[in-house]
């Protein structure tokens, strides 16, 4: 499919990773590449622990058999070798960019503790890391793939762009038969074909019939749009109640929906690489270890002591690889992002969780966001016949008909009449027999075509409705005299919990909340009005969407994107944080970090209240992380020997590990953040 296909979305895939990724040394690796080197890594470090001195001391065993000194060099150099691969790639990286980080102080560690370890093995010192390096690339393994796995940019959004082509067009041909051939094969110039409920393959021109056109997920525009001959018609969207003739125009890069794509792939591609804060904190520890080994070296080799210059030095270093600081960021986003599924959240972006507490404005789309995106009839005017009966004869009227007004006419009625005869007029309405008696349901056109005027009775309120954005159809009995016996307004319901969330991004101290929606500026007001949004955007075409988001950035805000549709996608990429409400359009979700699966607007306050929380247990356990190596590098390079007060190798492993275990407790503590909405 080469028409309106969006960019390679692999490409386009590695992109946002890059720019997402966190350890920029692994961005775009597999979490499954990360999981299986964990798990051989965790099975050939059990015979390393079990052969350890320091155990068979604690435990009071003894392994000794022929070749037994073997096991450590043979596993060790195995989970070396295979599960510190990717820490000492990430490391070359990091030299080769001269940008030191997590991946230069880990490899730093695990090559000390595997070179220490192996001259020890032969007999050139007495320092066994062997069980050491085995669980310390376990955990660091452990907590890159739980950070893989919880960082989510998605690389999706091109590929569920294209998905709303249609695999097929039928061709007209010159003899004005009808030929299916796959979209790709359609040409500038071609006369396509679309059905009743189809979607129209490419951009073009009708030449023949008119039908109302679902325009929502390319402009955003709630109510469905009448096409006729001569007018644009755009790839993706639905002839929701007539077939179209459809001269092509533009194929290929030059839809409209492949120009979506672009800004999709732009905006992804024009955020800034952030850095996780355990990758600034493990840029400075490496300096820090780095330092304090060559001052432990040069000071016990001065003193006269090489052999303790040696032991400290090793030990300074394989102390200073960041066990807790490894898992101090993954556990808490690994632990929030399971906290947030509970709550109907999903978290594709760690990124975007960490940047959702700095938000000050959050911008929603209206349409199936503040909305439900459907219409409903709110308000009925009548001119001689009772509201319910009108009700029911502009159901029994409509009753056969798939057009979304139409739906929604039928729902309002208990009790739709029986209505036979059925026959629609398109762009103009529909029309069926009611016990014998003629009636049309439709809108102005109708009234036009029938000579049906609009009665006082029924004028204030119609003209009231119309100022206000809403579609107003009427019921007319035809006949002799045609006339207009009711009016219906119809609106997209606002959601009941719209206002709740607005008032509860008041109480979390967001300072603006907006709207920006593809409908006309009387809707638009109507809605914001309701619910006391502070500033509105209206009659707003993609390309303004994403632009209007970018306006918001250059003005000093951190701006959250809240939308449900393709429209919404190249801002949900734009934006500081994306959320997606989980009903809209694949690319809406492929293109936002934050997905609201309950399409509960309320929930975007849940999300700052847990990026909060988050934030404040990634400090917590970075400061930990900080502690520890503020205590255990001066004992490790021997600055209390000379009171007696030493940390050998066994005593520094033993720290660290209490040290993880502290991290891991303190990230459970999120578990106890209430995201329920209130």
């Amino acid at each position: 499919m080469t028409h309106g296909t969006p960019p390679n979305p692999d490409e386009a895939g590695h992109g946002a990773h890059g720019a997402h990724g966190g350890h920029d040394a692994h961005a775009g690796h597999d979490p499954e590449v990360f999981r299986r080197r964990f798990w051989w890594s965790v099975l050939l470090s059990v015979p390393l622990v079990l052969v350890s001195e320091l155990f068979q001391e604690w435990l009071g065993y003894r392994v000794d058999f022929p070749g037994s000194w073997l096991i450590g060099p043979v596993f060790g150099s195995a989970v070396f070798f295979y599960g510190g691969w990717p820490f000492l790639v990430g490391a070359a990286r990091e030299v080769r960019d001269r940008a030191p980080g997590m991946m230069l102080l880990i490899s730093m560690a695990v090559v000390v503790a595997y070179a220490a370890s192996l001259a020890s093995s032969v007999g050139w010192f007495h320092m066994d890391f062997w069980w050491e390096l085995g669980t310390l690339i376990a955990v660091m393994l452990l907590g890159h793939w739980q950070e893989m796995k919880a960082v989510g940019q998605a690389h999706g959004a091109l590929s569920a762009l294209a998905a709303l082509l249609p695999d097929e067009a039928e061709v007209v041909g010159a003899d004005g038969g009808l030929e299916a051939v796959p979209a790709s094969s359609v040409r500038l110039g071609d006369t396509v074909l679309v059905r009743p409920g189809g979607r129209v393959p490419t951009d073009g021109e009708v030449t023949q019939g008119a039908a109302e056109m679902d325009e929502s997920m390319i402009t955003g525009e709630s109510r469905p749009v009448a096409r006729g001959v001569g007018e644009k018609v755009v790839a993706g969207t639905v002839a929701t109640d007539s077939a179209l003739r459809v001269r092509v125009t533009a194929v290929g890069e030059d839809t409209a929906l492949a120009g979506i794509a672009r800004l999709v792939a732009r905006a992804q591609a024009s955020r800034g690489r952030a850095q996780v804060l355990a990758d600034r904190f493990a840029a400075a520890l490496f300096y820090v270890a780095l330092s304090t080994a060559v001052v432990t070296f040069v000071v016990w080799t001065v003193i006269g002591n090489i052999e303790e210059a040696v032991t400290r030095t090793v030990t300074v270093l394989v102390i200073a690889c960041p066990h807790a600081l490894g898992l101090a960021i993954p556990l808490v986003v690994a632990l929030s992002t399971a906290v947030a599924a509970k709550a109907g959240i999903l978290i594709k972006d760690r990124l975007a969780l960490e940047r959702m507490r700095t938000v000050d404005t959050v911008l929603f789309d209206k349409t199936g966001t503040l909305t439900k995106g459907e219409h409903a009839v709110t308000g009925v005017v009548t001119d001689g016949v009772p509201e319910a009966r009108a009700r029911a004869l502009a159901a029994g009227v409509e009753s056969e008909s798939e057009h979304p007004l139409a739906r929604a006419l039928v729902r309002a009625s208990d009790s739709p009449a029986s209505a036979t005869g059925f026959r629609a007029l398109p762009g103009k309405g529909v029309t069926a027999e009611i016990d014998g008696t003629p009636y049309a349901v439709g809108g102005p056109g109708l009234l036009k075509d029938t000579g049906a005027g609009v009665p006082e009775r029924l004028r204030p309120e119609t003209e009231r409705w119309s100022a206000e954005g809403a579609a107003v159809l009427y019921l007319v009995r035809e006949g002799a005299e045609p006339k207009a016996e009711a009016a219906f307004a119809l609106r997209d319901e606002v959601r009941p919990e719209a206002r709740e969330a607005v008032r509860g991004l008041r109480d979390e101290g967001v300072r603006t909340i907006g709207m920006i929606t593809g409908d006309a500026w009387p809707v638009a007001r109507s809605v914001a009005a309701e619910l006391g949004v502070d500033e509105v955007f209206a009659e707003v075409v993609p390309a303004d969407k994403d632009g209007k988001v970018a306006e918001l950035q250059e003005r000093g805000h951190k701006v959250a994107m809240v939308g449900d549709g393709v429209n919404d996608a190249p801002a949900l990429a734009r934006a500081d944080v994306g959320l997606a409400i989980g009903a809209g359009t694949d690319v809406a979700i492929e293109s936002a970090g934050v997905v609201l699966a309950s399409s509960d607007p309320r929930s975007v306050t849940s999300v700052i209240r847990l990026s909060r929380a988050t934030y404040r247990k990634m400090i917590q356990n970075l400061a930990w992380a900080a502690g520890y190596n503020i205590v255990t590098l001066p004992l490790a390079a021997g600055v209390l020997a000379w009171a007696g007060v030493s940390l050998g190798p066994a005593v520094g492993a033993l720290l660290m590990s209490a040290s993880t275990i502290v991290v891991a407790l303190n990230a459970q503590l999120l578990r106890r953040v209430d995201l329920r909405p209130r």
